[in-house]
């Protein structure tokens, strides 16, 4: 088992962070590089959780998202191809004085198989570097949507 943890620091609020992160519709791969939009399948959704599949690269998985705590979002793996256990990500915002927001993310990453296993081994090296990349992208993103108005 992998777990890994991150920081980045944002502009937008945790209100407008979560908005985006939650926003299971169209273009969502341009938040979230590793969920194609062909591979997105929303099982129910509620207005503070989801029951969602995603993934791309032929690595999937399914998602109990919970954002009860605007703070808090907590994405439980419940299934995948590759992913068990303890797997899943959880992103915990502080929002600033200045209007600015502090996440921190910690990625557990528990293989159930073989190709789980040898990716969770993999990412105990090369994973901070990969997701510290993924999260710059992601609030890149949020950012220029949420300025985009």
């Amino acid at each position: 088992m992998s777990t890994i943890r991150l920081h980045q620091h944002t502009t937008v609020t945790p209100e407008q962070f979560v908005a985006a992160i939650t926003d299971f519709g169209p273009g969502r791969e341009k938040i979230f590089g590793n969920s194609a939009d062909a591979d997105l399948r929303v099982h129910a959704q509620g207005p503070t959780s989801a029951d969602v599949t995603e993934g791309s690269g032929g690595i999937w998985e399914r998602l109990s998202y919970d954002w009860s705590d605007v703070r808090r979002v907590t994405m439980r793996t419940t299934d995948s191809n590759v992913w068990g256990g303890r797997s899943g990500h959880t992103y915990t915002l502080t929002p600033l004085a200045d209007g600015t927001t502090d996440i921190d993310v910690v990625v557990v990453r528990d293989g159930k198989n073989l190709k789980g296993h040898t990716l969770g081994f993999l990412f105990r090296f090369a994973g901070p570097g990969f997701l510290s990349k993924a999260l710059a992208s992601t609030v890149a993103a949020v950012e220029a949507r949420v300025n985009a108005g």
